[in-house]
């Protein structure tokens, strides 16, 4: 096994809308607008928060992240899924097709997406060089070692997405940061397989 270290940071819930959503949940000519920068290059949280709505509940207040993008996708923890009440599977970003629907609420209107809602599955982000210099490649799975006072923990199934426009980041939602006991950003260290 070879090891190196990467930044772990936590991915809170958030929304990734098109054009045509975001103008029917904040009004004609709606724009994004950004209050701060992401560690992926040109991607940045914004001011504009939506209501997603579930059979059982709602999670209030969720962001949406920019830029805008060819579907709309909403990211939860496994906790939160159940709280709405739906089955959200763990899928990668942008793999959406036969996922869970919710209806999306904004000051304008609302939308009722019929799949989008996923569990995102934890990854690593790398660039093209980024990739070279860990030794791994677009879509290889990893595991990752998280240490904490008192729960250390090995993550498997890690994947790796390597992209031009990527820099190396690993995410996780909160479920899986709660069960580390880690906070904020915090370095782990790849075990290969």
């Amino acid at each position: 096994m070879s090891k190196k270290d990467i930044l772990v940071e936590i991915s809170a819930r958030h929304a990734h809308v098109t054009q045509k959503d975001l103008e029917i949940l904040f009004g004609e000519g709606a724009t994004l607008t950004p209050t701060k920068p992401l560690s992926q290059p040109g991607q940045f949280a914004t001011a504009q928060k939506i209501d997603v709505v579930g059979p059982r509940n709602t999670l209030k207040g969720v962001t949406i992240l920019g830029p805008v993008r060819s579907a709309t996708q909403v990211e939860v923890a496994a906790t939160e899924a159940r709280t709405l009440g739906i089955k959200a599977p763990i899928r990668e970003s942008g793999n959406v097709a036969g996922s869970a629907g919710a209806t999306l609420i904004g000051p304008a209107g609302s939308i009722v997406i019929e799949e989008g809602v996923i569990v995102a599955k934890r990854h690593i982000h790398f660039s093209d060089v980024e990739a070279v210099e860990y030794n791994v490649q677009d879509k290889e799975v990893v595991m990752v070692k998280v240490s904490s006072d008192d729960r250390t923990l090995i993550f498997d199934d890690v994947v790796v997405r390597v992209h031009p426009n990527f820099k190396a980041a690993m995410h996780i939602d909160t479920d899986e940061s709660n069960a580390a006991g880690i906070s904020g950003e915090v370095m782990g260290e790849i075990i290969k397989k």
